[in-house]
């Protein structure tokens, strides 16, 4: 039992740091399991990997908790107007994907949750984040503010929210991209994503544990949680480190990362293969 706790603590250090940084958490975890097996059932694994994520979004309620509080004593009339309306947009944003999700979900897992689509989705946007930072160097984002964030945009931004269904893409790498193409800042683009993971991942995590069913052992109690809390902590300090970091910088740095690592996943599975 104490082996397993170590590797849920390993999974849930990944987790926070990948959910969070676009370089997909998927492609990471895929290739974790290679080397880190946890000894559980197969429906008990496929569970956890989504659940775990309960904890990296507690991270963000919890950063960003006066921002999304409308009604906070502090607030004004208009600013806790702003907070209705900026869930109204985060409710918006998520639509696609919640239909395309609930439709397709398994079928999804079963054509693209494989090696050879991580690695191919990893390139892919890799080399997208690197040719849409060189397009916006002559452009100046139009949107600098979640308030001037138009519903229209914010809808946009949840299509591309879908293409975050097929495993690798990195749900928070297509809805920056996405919304950095519409017009809108590195920040807000980031700050937007994390608000959308909000109700799409505690309803993806909810939708699991229907599935697996609300049985589970005592030890499986407690690797759930290990993996929920260590998700939790890593979350902040990654949340934190993002929006600092895409202050003064860009994301080419991460375009480059998802290349490199696709290209490892690719040979390492071509090898293994």
């Amino acid at each position: 039992m104490f082996l397993e706790i170590l590797k849920v603590i390993l999974l849930g250090i990944v987790e926070g740091i990948t959910e969070w940084l676009p370089i997909s958490s998927t492609g990471h975890m895929i290739l974790v399991d290679e080397f880190v097996r946890l000894n559980v059932t197969p429906e008990f694994k496929e569970m956890f990997l989504v659940v775990i994520q309960l904890g990296a979004i507690l991270a963000v309620c919890l950063l960003f908790f006066h921002k999304l509080n409308p009604f906070a004593p502090s607030k004004s009339q208009k600013e806790k107007k702003e907070t209705l309306q900026l869930w109204v947009k985060v409710i918006i944003g998520c639509l696609p994907a919640a239909v395309i999700g609930l439709a397709f979900d398994d079928k999804i897992d079963e054509i693209f949750y494989n090696p050879q689509t991580v690695a191919a989705t990893l390139i892919i946007y890799g080399i997208l984040f690197i040719v849409v930072e060189n397009y916006n160097k002559s452009r100046k984002p139009r949107i600098r503010t979640l308030r001037d964030l138009p519903y229209k945009t914010a809808f946009l931004i949840g299509v591309f929210q879908v293409l975050a269904l097929i495993p690798g893409t990195s749900r928070s790498g297509a809805t920056i991209i996405g919304a950095m193409i519409l017009g809108t800042s590195r920040y807000v683009a980031a700050e937007f994503s994390f608000f959308l993971s909000i109700p799409v991942m505690f309803g993806a995590s909810l939708l699991k544990m229907v599935k697996f069913g609300f049985h589970y052992t005592g030890s499986e109690v407690v690797l759930l949680l290990t993996g929920m809390v260590v998700a939790f902590f890593v979350s902040v300090f990654a949340i934190k480190f993002l929006l600092g970091y895409i202050r003064k910088n860009d994301f080419k740095v991460f375009g480059v990362y998802r290349i490199v690592l696709g290209i490892i996943v690719a040979v390492y599975f071509l090898i293994a293969g």
